[in-house]
């Protein structure tokens, strides 16, 4: 079935291509607004709280514990098992409710009337710390971006380089607009998430690139913006069945996977999406409109 596709369809993507740029450049605009006016939520890894490991005497719930600091004024709390069943690991940001001095009473106002518990761990994140792990997440991300140009200006050419970093920029703007927009918390597992996503998207455009490349070699009756078409066509079978496959594991990952991989799987799962749309409908435009000329060329 997937043969008779890749050989018989023949979709005029980049006719969208208005389309596309007009709803990519609304969902940019959303997202550079609500980075200016909300910023993005950040976890204790870039901003400043407690790390505390818990070991209760009886096996335990989550959702029990994250009710109890409810109950006590903390509703953003981060609480996953460490290890075993009577063990959880607890990331509270700093917070009005508790300073440095009585975490340890709050602790035990909050769980000391239902449980039996004694303090494994008990360490303190300070903003200072907080801020390099964020600076070099930027850091990490740049590079990430700036390695990704040189490589595919030497595997293809540069203004194919150009192409993938527009790609690239436009899923991780997008995908951290999400997590600004709806307030979700940005933790280091969302940074790795960001980062796989990069990975990712770029695979999908390499393999659309190779392609492109490939039948500007060898089809030299048609326009450029027909090969352009004609190889999003090849290479979809194969963009949506990865992408479909992957996020059948991330869903279950979402859904099963606790607290611990949460935000991990729902950053992967909007990255995958906006990053396959991209490679369908950005990469192939971002080349048309860097070398439009060549159609100009090839008629």
């Amino acid at each position: 079935m997937f043969k008779l596709i890749k050989n018989n369809l023949n979709l005029n993507f980049l006719g969208k291509r208005n389309i596309a740029i007009t709803l990519s450049s609304f969902l940019i605009i959303i997202s550079l607004f609500s980075f200016i006016f909300k910023g993005l939520n950040w976890g204790i890894d870039f901003s400043s709280g407690y790390i505390v490991q818990i070991q209760f005497e009886q096996d335990v719930k989550v959702s029990e514990i994250r009710d109890n600091f409810i109950k006590s004024g903390i509703d953003d709390a981060l609480i996953q098992y460490y290890g075993s069943s009577n063990e959880i690991l607890v990331k509270l940001k700093e917070n009005s409710n508790f300073e440095r001095n009585n975490i340890n009473e709050f602790l035990n106002k909050s769980l000391s009337k239902d449980y039996q518990f004694k303090i494994m761990k008990l360490e303190f994140v300070g903003s200072q710390i907080g801020s390099e792990l964020r600076e070099k997440g930027e850091w990490a991300m740049l590079v990430a971006l700036l390695s990704i140009l040189v490589y595919i200006g030497f595997r293809f050419e540069f203004l194919f380089g150009i192409g993938a970093i527009f790609a690239l920029i436009h899923d991780v703007i997008i995908t951290l607009g999400f997590f600004s927009l709806l307030q979700i918390e940005f933790n280091l597992s969302v940074l790795s998430a960001i980062l796989a996503v990069i990975g990712y998207s770029l695979n999908d455009t390499i393999v659309v690139y190779d392609r492109i490349r490939e039948n500007i070699r060898t089809i030299k009756s048609d326009s450029y913006i027909d090969i352009l078409n004609k190889s999003i066509n090849q290479t979809l079978s194969r963009t949506i069945i990865t992408s479909f496959t992957t996020l059948f594991v991330l869903f279950s990952l979402l859904i099963l996977g606790g607290s611990a991989v949460y935000y991990f799987a729902l950053a992967m799962i909007i990255g995958i999406l906006v990053g396959t749309y991209s490679s369908i409908y950005i990469a192939g435009t971002s080349l048309y409109l860097l070398d439009a000329k060549l159609e100009d060329d090839s008629n």
